[in-house]
């Protein structure tokens, strides 16, 4: 077989003269060659379009599940951060709940109600008829976040209004135990009123700033209000005598003592043992004179005394 070659790089016409053998061996190098390459395609196209989804795509599904995995984290992580904050708004609450509680224990107390018509220590009672929920109803967590914070403003105003019950309280009871009340002797008799007299040493009109208890000497001498100790000491006129600021403008004076029992600067409390019954100062024997200031003035002590038995 002869095969021409033609070109411009030959310059001249070439002519090839092939056997059999060439001929064959041509053919079959021809065929390899484009074996290999029809492999090298169909390999790649497999590669980029196997199962009819081509690569690009399934790069794309990965991403987007990808995002998915990122998405989900995040609203577990909220879903998280939520229960949290949840966790801590019911511990403040139930904190809330505990202080209202010890203050309306206090506040119970303080009223001097009667047991059982404020219990704290236990559930309130409750009834009513049982309404079935409709199906399927829920409380989504931001519905649940504002109910809860509207039951925290809830438990705010009540613990200021009982704050506010307290102080009151607290100032009426207060105002009570500064107020001179009562008699400042356990045991003994009045033997000398307030006002004009006449008396005892000179036998003339004198006027009495006080009221006199005789009794047994050593008697205890009691506070008639709390308050702070001005005067503890002998006195002209008075002998050993303790003098009481009350506040709101009241004094009173324990005089004519054998023993002071409290010094200048203490606080003492209604009720509370100052000194004891004696003759000391212009006394005929023993006997407490007692004596109430008002502003400075001394007031009849009687009103003062009645007033507890009121």
């Amino acid at each position: 077989m002869n095969v021409v070659i033609f070109g411009k790089g030959f310059g001249k016409p070439r002519q090839l003269n092939l056997s059999g053998i060439s001929v064959w061996a041509v053919a079959i190098a021809l065929t390899a060659l484009v074996s290999a390459a029809g492999f090298a395609g169909g390999y790649w196209m497999s590669s980029v379009t196997g199962s009819g989804i081509s690569q690009y795509e399934v790069l794309g599904v990965a991403s987007e599940l990808e995002q998915q995995r990122e998405k989900i984290a995040t609203i577990r992580q909220a879903n998280e951060d939520t229960l949290d904050a949840l966790a801590i708004r019911i511990a403040q609450m139930n904190a809330h709940v505990i202080r209202l509680d010890a203050l309306g224990r206090r506040l119970t107390g303080m009223a001097d109600l009667d047991d059982g018509e404020f219990d704290f220590d236990s559930t309130p009672a409750m009834g009513g008829p049982e309404e079935p929920v409709a199906y399927g109803s829920n409380i989504a967590v931001p519905d649940l976040v504002d109910h809860m914070q509207a039951l925290d403003y809830q438990l705010n105003d009540r613990e200021a209004q009982l704050r506010v019950l307290e102080s009151m309280l607290m100032n009426r009871n207060l105002k009570g135990r500064v107020h001179p009340q009562g008699r400042p002797v356990g045991s003994g008799w009045i033997s000398s009123y307030f006002g004009k007299r006449t008396d005892p040493f000179t036998g003339k009109p004198a006027n009495h700033t006080g009221i006199d208890f005789a009794g047994k000497f050593g008697a205890e001498v009691v506070a008639v209000a709390d308050g702070v100790v001005t005067w503890s000491g002998d006195r002209y006129g008075y002998g050993m005598m303790v003098e009481i600021n009350h506040g709101s403008g009241y004094a009173t004076r324990y005089a004519h003592n054998s023993e002071n029992l409290v010094a200048v600067g203490d606080e003492v409390r209604k009720g509370q043992t100052v000194a004891r019954m004696g003759d000391s100062g212009r006394a005929t024997g023993p006997n407490l004179h007692f004596e109430v200031l008002k502003g400075g003035t001394r007031v009849n002590p009687v009103n003062f005394i009645r007033e507890s038995a009121n």
